[in-house]
């Protein structure tokens, strides 16, 4: 197996800080952009997309800015991998900054990047930007 590679993305978004907070944080908010159905039991999400689930431990949580998670799948072989959405206000223009850290194979790259891309303009629906 090819060991993965972190990337981050980022995208500047026309939104309040509170808005885009419940969008990440909470299973309604990650519902309404990210997955079909997001369930939580204890610091394990399921999300629901098009009859297939995956499940990720939520590994860290600052609120206000931050979540980490790792897909369980990736528990026993890659045990520095996970998925990161946080936000930060651009002190100049008091834009909404959401920064998305994931990590990829090589050759899983580019089709990571399209699916955060369109993840992240379904949000960019929701909140109206």
């Amino acid at each position: 197996m090819t060991k993965k590679e972190k990337f981050e993305l980022e995208y500047v978004l026309k939104t309040a800080p509170k808005v885009l907070e419940k969008l990440i944080s909470t299973p309604d908010g990650l519902s309404e952009w990210f997955a079909d159905d997001v369930m939580v039991k204890d610091d394990i999400y399921t999300f629901h997309w098009d009859g297939s689930d995956e499940q990720a431990r939520l590994l860290a949580k600052k609120n206000g800015d931050a979540l980490k998670w790792q897909w369980l799948y990736d528990e026993e072989d890659e045990l520095d991998t996970f998925f990161e959405m946080k936000y930060t206000i651009d002190p100049m223009t008091k834009a909404v900054i959401l920064t998305i850290t994931d990590f990829a194979e090589p050759t899983e790259k580019e089709e990571i990047v399209r699916l955060w891309e369109s993840q992240v303009g379904n949000l960019r629906r929701v909140i109206g930007a």
